[in-house]
């Protein structure tokens, strides 16, 4: 959520920062129109209750005077401003949540270093890596058995069944078998055991209330790509940022405390309402996915470092599998609606011929915090909205494609990088018997 504070001070400021996303200016009128509006009713009301409270104080003297009269009458008077009062409170919880709710449909600014652009053909792309381009090796040239796409890979080994997947809740909803879903785990057991003890292993529960949901921005803007459970109030989480979000909600944190580092593997869960027809087939685009998720509190000094770090655990793990990578930085019109600077990172996938978003690292200032009210205090005991920041590291459904293409060998098999030999055993993923 933005700050209202800095829409009265720098109304300029904010309004061209959001023009970036895309914003009409008369949206951010309609805003501080409805701010002014609560304010003076809130006014109105405080003004409202004095005068009823001293009214009260003169009915009281008035009666121990006897002057049952008066009294009366400025009762009568005290009554009708109880309904003034009433009246008065009741439009301004009104325009309060007229305010609440365009507030909540607002993107965060953009960070001033985030490109501008409208949309993802405007990202940057700051660099690349590939196995031994540290040698000046030119990028990888691939061979015509790495052509060949994960989902006929996965069939041809029988590691991936999407049609039994298909069968049990619908497409784009993949289902592993053997190695394939050993795999899975491997990743998801490889990543943590890189990210601990520096982030402490959260496991929070797949579903979350709406509350958690509107505190990291994916509600009310995003409800049609996530997976409501109306019955119980309740929503899959589509990435665990939702939960690890909301562990400190409504909290004051002392500053000593900070940063506060988290990670998480879950499952995750989007309906991807807008992608229907897009990238369906394989792993390409799915419902359902495990990745593991980095998240920090922190204070704003420490955002820059946090959110470095987090970039840096990310790439790491894609070249010690061996990944042909790039990373773009995102455009202001291409950003989340929550961050004001996103990092994604890509991977190369041979056989699909595609560059593969597997990973987007952000930094979010003070936006989720101020919707979740998490705050920290300052050695001189003052208190501020902390920065949060996040990134996968990494989602395995598009790695997990990314690995089997890139990998395979001319005899059909396919030879995973060692790293993950401490969770697989074996490295070689070859056809089934029997």
């Amino acid at each position: 959520m933005i700050d209202l504070a800095q829409l009265r001070r720098e109304p300029d400021v904010v309004k061209d920062a959001l023009a970036r996303r895309g914003v009409a200016p008369s949206t951010l009128d309609d805003v501080a129109a409805l701010d002014t509006e609560h304010r003076r009713l809130l006014q109105e009301t405080e003004r409202l209750r004095a005068d009823i409270k001293s009214l009260s104080r003169q009915v009281g003297e008035a009666r121990r005077e006897k002057d049952l009269a008066r009294a009366e009458e400025l009762a009568a008077v005290s009554r009708d401003l109880g309904d003034e009062e009433r009246q008065a409170s009741a439009s301004a919880e009104l325009v309060a949540g007229r305010l609440r709710d365009l507030l909540l449909q607002l993107p965060n600014l953009p960070a001033p270093e985030a490109p501008d652009g409208v949309d993802e053909h405007d990202n940057v792309v700051l660099r690349q890596w590939w196995v031994a381009m540290d040698d000046g090796a030119p990028f990888p040239s691939f061979e015509e058995h790495q052509r060949v796409p994960h989902w006929e890979i996965g069939a041809q080994l029988d590691i991936l069944d999407l049609e039994s997947g298909a069968k049990l809740a619908g497409s784009m909803f993949p289902l592993f078998r053997g190695v394939g879903s050993r795999l899975v785990r491997a990743l998801g057991a490889f990543a943590l055991d890189r990210h601990t003890p520096d982030y402490e292993e959260i496991r929070p529960p797949t579903f979350a209330l709406t509350e958690t949901m509107v505190s990291t921005g994916h509600l009310p803007k995003s409800a049609d790509d996530m997976y409501a459970i109306e019955r119980d109030g309740l929503w899959a989480i589509p990435t665990a940022e939702v939960p690890l979000t909301s562990m400190l909600r409504g909290e004051i944190i002392e500053e000593s405390r900070l940063p506060i580092r988290m990670t998480a593997l879950t499952a995750c869960f989007r309906r991807e309402a807008g992608a229907a027809g897009r990238d369906t087939r394989g792993l390409l685009r799915v419902h359902e996915f495990d990745k593991v998720e980095l998240f920090a509190y922190c204070t704003p000094d420490q955002a820059a470092d946090a959110h470095a770090d987090i970039l840096a655990r990310a790439e790491s793990l894609l070249r010690e599998l061996g990944l042909t990578y790039r990373v773009l930085d995102l455009c202001a019109g291409d950003l989340g609606t929550s961050s004001a600077r996103t990092f994604d990172l890509e991977v190369y996938s041979p056989g699909v011929d595609r560059w593969l978003e597997v990973s987007s690292v952000s930094w979010f200032r003070d936006y989720q915090a101020r919707r979740a009210n998490v705050r920290y205090r300052r050695e001189d005991g003052s208190t501020a909205l902390v920065h949060t920041v996040n990134g996968s590291a990494l989602a395995w459904a598009r790695i997990w494609a990314a690995l089997v293409e890139t990998y395979r060998q001319s005899d059909g098999t396919v030879e995973l990088p060692s790293v993950l030999a401490p969770y697989l055993g074996s490295t070689t993923i070859s056809p089934r018997r029997g």
